[in-house]
């Protein structure tokens, strides 16, 4: 499942991050690696950004990186 598929508060466990070497680096600079734990915490009115939770930093993504983000839902 993708990042972008989760619901407000749902909580899970980054797997894979597939996407291109610069957004992957932007991304593991805000702590976005695999085995790391994000909740999501806000959808904007347009659906087109999410806020995620991860160590503790809040992180806004647009749906289009979140969606190359794997989860799987935390236990």
């Amino acid at each position: 499942m993708k990042l972008s598929d989760l619901k407000i508060k749902e909580r899970a466990e980054i797997i894979d991050v597939n996407c291109d070497k610069i957004l992957k680096n932007r991304l593991y600079s805000f702590g976005i690696i695999k085995g790391a734990f994000v909740t999501i915490e806000e959808l904007t009115l347009t659906k087109s950004t999410i806020e995620i939770k991860i160590n503790h930093s809040k992180i806004a993504l647009r749906l289009s990186e979140a969606s190359k983000i794997e989860v799987a839902y935390a236990k």
